[in-house]
């Protein structure tokens, strides 16, 4: 098994999200941003980087972020990206539609573009369970590989191996935010599967 470290800026979502007894037995290290010091992920797999946390204070721990990547770590990438700090990051910004179920012949735009991927072929995740609103997308470069794309084009997740000595596993999902919100039910199911496929999954 994998060893888990997750930020955490002490938002209420994130505290709910990752205290949760059936998410909380993978995590090895919460990690609080105010008192975080680089030795505390000696010894880590995998850090987990929650969607919307406290930018200035995010920032100054983002070159320990890298090297961690530079000595074989996975990062994983919640949500939007107002500031680029993950490498060759291409981030679009798009207009939420928090109600495209609503509509007549529903289409969340959502495209699995790797069904062959372990994360997918191995049952972890579904296409339902990655089915809620988008806030954007990546544009991807050379060595990025998309898992999940819109119809209209730019990734909502994809897997990065070769920016780094490490793996970078990116989404502008943000299913931390929205389970601790107790806002969008398909967030739950993509947690339930994506912590054990982090724990113990195959990566390509």
């Amino acid at each position: 098994m994998r060893k888990i470290a997750v930020l955490y800026s002490g938002h209420a979502p994130h505290y709910r999200t990752f205290n949760e007894p059936k998410f909380a037995q993978y995590i090895a290290s919460l990690i609080y941003m105010p008192q975080f010091e680089e030795s505390m992920l000696d010894g880590m797999d995998v850090l987990i980087v929650p969607s919307q946390l406290h930018l200035a204070t995010f920032k100054a721990i983002v070159p320990a972020i890298h090297r961690f990547a530079d000595r074989g770590g996975i990062v994983v990438a919640f949500g939007p990206q107002p500031e680029e700090w993950i490498p060759h990051q291409n981030w679009e910004l798009r207009e939420t539609n928090f109600w495209w179920w609503l509509e007549p012949n529903a289409d969340s735009g959502l495209r699995m573009v790797a069904p062959e991927h372990p994360m997918f072929r191995d049952g972890f995740l579904t296409e339902q369970a990655c089915t809620w609103h988008q806030h954007g997308v990546f544009q991807l470069t050379a060595g990025q590989t998309s898992l999940i794309d819109m119809k209209d084009g730019g990734s909502l997740m994809y897997i990065d191996t070769t920016s780094t000595n490490g793996t970078w596993i990116v989404t502008t999902l943000d299913p931390d935010f929205h389970y601790g919100s107790y806002f969008m039910p398909a967030t739950e199911k993509f947690l339930d599967g994506f912590f054990p496929y982090l724990a113990s999954g195959s990566l390509q």
